[in-house]
């Protein structure tokens, strides 16, 4: 379908919000390779570029996460999971290099994607928050 005026190019950024902001930054940092573009400590706020696109950490103690009313739990979640582009894919050397970091990977299946079918791996952030790792 074509919008008068404007077309669709892709995501541009995810919103998590978080508990630990700090540790869930560093998470996607130093395990999954996200880069800190910009931390606004005065909102509670850690922008991660992941490829073209980027996931933003929110506080839910912070000016912006206390908008949102009570932290996500187990009766009630940000979202299901978001799927982050991986090339090259390789399962095993994925699921090594998780493990280093003390993160159960499961085992890598086909499934359908934004650019087809491919292999992907599920894990979790710390906060429990879904992250299929998306061959491409």
């Amino acid at each position: 379908m074509t919008v008068p005026g404007f077309q669709l190019k892709g995501l541009d950024h995810v919103v998590l919000r978080i508990k630990d902001a700090q540790r869930v930054a560093a998470f996607y940092c130093d395990v999954l390779g996200c880069k800190l573009a910009k931390h606004n400590e005065p909102l509670g706020l850690y922008h991660l570029t992941v490829g073209n696109s980027m996931i933003d950490l929110v506080a839910i103690d912070g000016v912006l996460g206390e908008k949102g009313g009570m932290a996500p739990g187990v009766e009630g979640r940000n979202v299901d999971h978001i799927a982050i582009k991986v090339s090259p894919f390789d399962a095993d050397s994925i699921r090594a290099h998780l493990a280093s970091h003390g993160i159960e990977a499961a085992e890598a299946t086909i499934r359908f994607g934004a650019e087809g079918d491919g292999p992907s791996i599920y894990i979790t952030d710390p906060e429990g928050n879904g992250i299929e790792l998306k061959g491409v």
